[in-house]
């Protein structure tokens, strides 16, 4: 899945080894200049993002509905909603997978927490374990679901994007003999977003000292679209090509050492799929795609 700044692709290796190619023009509302503005946009290109990975994974798994079993879940869906059982299903996804995110990387480092109160009363030092212990969570989660062999193939997919963007970025032709040198690591990548996320509640949640668990809970729940926005800045800072400078390096570095678990070296038939993702979406106007 290639996003460009009119349009959003997703390229399919077909079961017969035909590359099925969808494009779609992104929609308006989020073209609006209240959607532009720093902060904010980062809150909702974060809702964008996660809506329409969900939905491009569904339109990739429809070319394999054979080898795939519907859940209970699914098949109840498709019986209530019928002909809009996709987008229920998107939109139930999307709950269920806020609220398992919640839960494992909000609250349940908040509460094992806790327990170092009858060690200090320092705030500060409180906030710095919770959010070490959150970081800790997502690590083991990532590096976990990486041994799945379906998460290792989409790994490689992912390494696959990342090659093709820079090869495009280097202004070179978008080739898998061009393609292969490149790094699987980018620094304006949705793993980096996330590892800045991780990093930046440590600060702000820092600024609410350590009350009763609801207000902690109440509090890191409704800063969250904040400590979005500012990480979806940084990733625009550090993303950047005419920008790479040592405190870019510094900042990126984190989020690097993660995509090292979230993408790996693809072959050349996931090379061939990027490209022809990442063709559908270049802009007429080279400018239109500079960050």
């Amino acid at each position: 899945m290639m996003k460009g700044p009119h349009k959003l692709a997703t390229a399919v290796r077909k079961p017969d080894g035909e590359i099925e190619l969808k494009t779609s023009e992104l929609s308006s509302v989020f073209k609006k200049k209240f959607f532009k503005l720093p902060i904010i946009r980062g809150t909702f290109a974060l809702i964008e993002a996660m809506i329409s990975g969900v939905r491009e994974l569904m339109y990739s798994a429809s070319f394999f509905e054979d080898s795939i079993e519907e859940d209970a879940v699914d098949k109840f869906l498709k019986k209530v909603f019928k002909d809009k059982a996709e987008n229920a299903i998107i939109y139930v996804s999307l709950i269920l997978a806020l609220i398992f995110s919640i839960g494992v990387f909000i609250i349940a480092p908040s509460l094992l927490t806790n327990v170092l109160k009858h060690v200090t009363d320092s705030s500060l030092i409180l906030n710095l374990v919770e959010g070490i212990i959150r970081v800790a969570l997502f690590v083991i989660y990532i590096f976990l679901i990486s041994k799945l062999d379906d998460i290792k193939r989409v790994f490689r997919y992912h390494g696959a994007e990342h090659k093709t963007i820079y090869c495009y970025e280097n202004g070179e032709e978008l080739i898998v003999e061009n393609v292969r040198k490149y790094s699987t690591l980018h620094p304006r990548c949705g793993t980096s977003f996330i590892v800045n996320v991780l990093i930046i509640s440590i600060i702000v949640f820092s600024f609410f000292g350590w009350p009763n668990p609801f207000m902690r809970v109440i509090t890191r729940i409704l800063m969250l679209p904040v400590i979005a926005g500012l990480s979806y800045e940084i990733n625009r800072y550090i993303g950047g090509k005419d920008k790479q400078n040592v405190l870019t390096k510094i900042l990126a570095y984190p989020g690097l050492m993660i995509q090292k678990i979230t993408t790996s070296e693809p072959d050349d038939s996931m090379m061939e799929v990027a490209i022809v993702a990442m063709e559908a979406v270049i802009p007429e106007n080279g400018a239109d795609d500079l960050w």
